[in-house]
């Protein structure tokens, strides 16, 4: 009885051994499945999908004329109101998300678009019209990290309402900070494979002839004169204004500002990134959603 007894208990003491590796073994393989899967999601969610949704973008097809045959076509990238949180009010993780989701869409679309130049069209940061030195230099480090760009791809910015604050809280500390990070003026004129950008301060242009505004509109005319002079050169009436002037290729400009032309809504605004009906029939504030009529028909005339 005592062997027998000896026996049976080894014998389900081996089975109840056995069990319970089993199960180890069941739970090890759902915990390599579960990680394998939340990987795979977060993988795709994070990662690949900005890629898969990226890639459905193409460059138009453009129609050449005989002595644009070799020419090769500028790619431009168009962007806006990144509007980077800054020390006040952004929460650690909301600035995180957007973060990572701008910082993704933006390198996806580098890499698979190989733009030649990005345009960033102002508001740049949520709150560079508060930002100490401090929080500016940190603010403008996380920028250039999520925005890097290899070296055949220039990246060039204008200003922004919230970058220097709107009409009556902007200074020229302000204005001079951000002219002095990103390498800009008003009214600089960019060319590139023959194509004239010009660089405006839109938030300067409220009409009331204050210090900057007067600055801004001067640098304009002044960008007014080279374009002017690259149109027309040979003009007897240009040849006095035109000497020592930069020459320009003789294209049509591009105007490139943060706040739009006057326009009483977006009515007129068709194709798949319109608003929706209701948005459109709303009526845009003068100096503050849009230039005001009056800068706007200016700023038409002068370039």
């Amino acid at each position: 009885m005592d062997i027998a007894s000896s026996s049976r208990s080894k014998r389900y003491g081996y089975i109840e051994l056995g069990t319970g590796k089993a199960s180890l073994n069941k739970i090890s393989w759902f915990l390599l499945k579960f990680l394998s899967s939340l990987f795979l999601v977060v993988w795709f969610c994070e990662f690949l999908v900005y890629y898969l949704v990226i890639m459905q973008c193409k460059w138009p097809i453009l129609k050449s004329t005989p002595d644009q045959d070799n020419a090769s076509p500028l790619k431009a990238m168009f962007l806006s109101d990144t509007h980077l949180l800054g020390a006040i009010r952004g929460h650690w993780f909301d600035k995180l998300r957007r973060e990572w989701q701008m910082e993704r869409s933006y390198q996806s679309a580098l890499w698979l678009l190989q733009p030649d130049i990005v345009f960033i069209l102002g508001d740049l940061f949520d709150e560079g019209k508060w930002s100490n030195t401090k929080s500016w230099d940190e603010d403008v480090a996380r920028f250039r990290r999520m925005f890097r760009h290899p070296p055949h791809t220039e990246l060039l910015v204008v200003v922004g309402n919230h970058d220097i604050g709107f009409h009556y809280e902007m200074t020229h500390d302000k204005l001079n900070r951000f002219e002095k990070t990103f390498n800009l003026t008003s009214g600089k004129v960019v060319t590139r494979k023959g194509i004239n950008f010009v660089l405006v301060n839109s938030v300067a242009l409220e009409g009331d002839n204050c210090a900057i505004c007067r600055t801004a509109e001067r640098q304009i005319i002044e960008a007014s004169l080279k374009l002017n002079c690259s149109r027309m050169r040979g003009e007897p009436p240009l040849l006095q204004n035109c000497r020592g002037v930069e020459p320009l290729s003789p294209s049509a400009p591009i105007l490139l500002q943060h706040y739009p032309l006057y326009r009483k809504s977006d009515s007129e605004c068709t194709g798949e990134d319109s608003a929706s009906q209701d948005e459109k029939n709303s009526l845009f504030q003068e100096r503050y959603d849009v230039l005001s009529h009056e800068a706007s028909e200016k700023i038409q005339l002068i370039i």
